[in-house]
C-alpha cells in the first residue's frame, strides 16, 4: 500500500542576487537515501518523457534549467501537475506513482532517485500500472 503521495520539495536557497544561489541537501534532508542520479537534456519540446511509474524506486526530479511540467497519477483518479522551473524546487514521486515530463527545449533534468538502475522495477504500460494499483489497495 502507497502512503506517500506527490509532492514539491523546497531546497535551501543560499545566496543573494548580486552573487548568485546554490542549493545544498544531504541524505538526512530527503525523504529516502539517495543510491543514484542522473539527468536528461536535449528533449524536444515535443517529446513526452516518463510514461511509466516503479514499483520501488522514489525519485525527486528537479529542473536544473529551463521547465519541466511534471504530470502524477495515483491509479486512483487523482491526478496533480507541477511546474518546475526554478533548481531549488523539486517533485517527489513515490512507488507506484504513474509520471509524465514535458520539457522546454533548454530543460536539464536531473533525478535523485532511491535505488540504482534495474529494468525490473518499471511498470511501463498504463493498464498494467491500474491492475497492480487496485491490487495494491
Amino acid at each position: 500500500m502507497r502512503y506517500k503521495e506527490p509532492h514539491l520539495i523546497d531546497f535551501p536557497k543560499l545566496g543573494e542576487s548580486s552573487i548568485g544561489y546554490i542549493s545544498v541537501t544531504s541524505n538526512d534532508k530527503l525523504p529516502f537515501k539517495l543510491e543514484r542520479l542522473f539527468w536528461t537534456y536535449y528533449t524536444p519540446e515535443s517529446i513526452v518523457r516518463g510514461r511509466h511509474a516503479h514499483h520501488k524506486t522514489e525519485q525527486i526530479l528537479i529542473a536544473v534549467t529551463g521547465r519541466i511540467i511534471v504530470t502524477t497519477d495515483d491509479g486512483n483518479g487523482t491526478i496533480k501537475n507541477f511546474v518546475l522551473d526554478t533548481p531549488n524546487k523539486g517533485v517527489y514521486i513515490p512507488p507506484n506513482v504513474w509520471h509524465t515530463m514535458q520539457y522546454s527545449h533548454t530543460s536539464i533534468q536531473m533525478v535523485l532517485a532511491s535505488t540504482l538502475f534495474d529494468e525490473a522495477d518499471y511498470i511501463r504500460d498504463y493498464e498494467t500500472f491500474k491492475k497492480i494499483w487496485t491490487q495494491n489497495l
